[in-house]
């Protein structure tokens, strides 16, 4: 076997280079990428320290017994010091497995599950049914797109608020019920009632946005496919269903998504709709704001760690999601 060597180097063709250490690649990186890092550290050092360092001092109050009682604090001129002691997982264990836990841990949750797989489908069904209708060359059609995203565009406390005008027990919507002789519901006050309210005024607030990026999604579909499909004699269902569902699985599987995070998030529909007077209507971001700030006295640490557990939740079902999706698209190439 014949070896060639390089005569400028004394190397062997073939023989791969040493790879450099982490300092100089480190290096290397640096002066090859300086303007990136320059850029990109203003809002590097914004997120660390409106995200990184709460979400690391939260993790810590979680593995303490933090209370407003025995925090630190101030009264007057008197500094008062912290009192709290380091207990590990015990707040933990204790909101998942307590003697309290599914009345203030599991029942939430699962209130939380329900809450958030009817209002994104409610959102995606009906968004989509809209943006089918709005993709038609219809007349009007730039005004029925204003008036579809105006409940978007106006601020949420303002489309809350409203709606629990309306929903008052001498709102409006009662009021018409009872003019037609119909059972007027307790909208803020029966739990059942309330669940109900909270979905609707949230698929109010949210369809908008899922019309309209699935919309720009059917937008970006190819004319041509449609024509090819009417001539090899597809219908209408034939055509939404190979046709257009597949041009929209990109967009869909990223609005989903979205949908899905903010809406296991959705604390501002929650809080301005009931506040603190509807304890069995409350998801898990609201019900870990009432242990923290709407209770005395206020468990700092009970919160914080119903915090993480929200964050570890997504982060899981996060990453099974983007795996599902992965494992679908290498299928269809395939």
């Amino acid at each position: 076997m014949t070896v060639a060597i390089d005569r400028a180097t004394g190397k062997r063709r073939g023989d791969r280079t040493p790879r450099p250490g982490l300092g100089r690649r480190l290096k290397d990186g640096y002066q090859k990428h300086w303007y990136a890092y320059a850029m990109i550290a203003p809002v590097a050092v914004v997120l660390g320290v409106l995200v990184l360092y709460p979400l690391v001092y939260g993790l810590y109050l979680t593995l303490t017994d933090a209370n407003s009682l025995n925090s630190a604090r101030t009264i007057g001129v008197n500094h008062i010091d912290a009192t709290y002691k380091f207990i590990g997982l015990d707040n933990y264990a204790d909101i998942l497995w307590g003697p309290t836990a599914y009345d203030r841990f599991w029942s939430h949750f699962i209130w939380t599950i329900v809450w958030t797989a009817l209002c994104v489908g409610l959102h995606y069904f009906i968004g989509l049914g809209l943006a089918l209708l709005l993709n038609q060359k219809l007349r009007g059609r730039t005004f029925y797109r204003l008036i579809l995203v105006l409940p978007w565009a106006v601020p949420t406390f303002v489309t809350v608020f409203g709606w629990r005008f309306m929903l008052a027990d001498s709102g409006i919507i009662n009021s018409a019920l009872d003019a037609l002789h119909l059972p007027t519901p307790l909208w803020l006050e029966d739990v059942f009632w309330q669940r109900f309210a909270a979905i609707m005024v949230n698929t109010w607030c949210g369809v908008p946005f899922m019309m309209v990026s699935l919309l720009g999604g059917l937008q970006s579909i190819d004319a041509s496919l449609y024509e090819a499909a009417e001539m090899d004699g597809a219908n209408a269902w034939q055509r939404f269903r190979y046709v257009t569902l597949p041009g929209l699985r990109s967009v869909s599987s990223t609005v989903v998504l979205l949908g899905i995070i903010w809406t296991f998030n959705q604390f501002a529909v929650i809080f301005l709709l009931f506040g603190n007077t509807a304890p069995d209507a409350q998801i898990l971001v609201t019900w870990a704001y009432q242990l923290g700030f709407g209770q005395q006295p206020r468990d700092f640490a009970q919160s914080a760690a119903y915090g993480i557990l929200l964050l570890a939740i997504l982060i899981v079902f996060t990453s099974f999601y983007r795996r599902w999706l992965n494992r679908n698209e290498q299928q269809l190439a395939n």
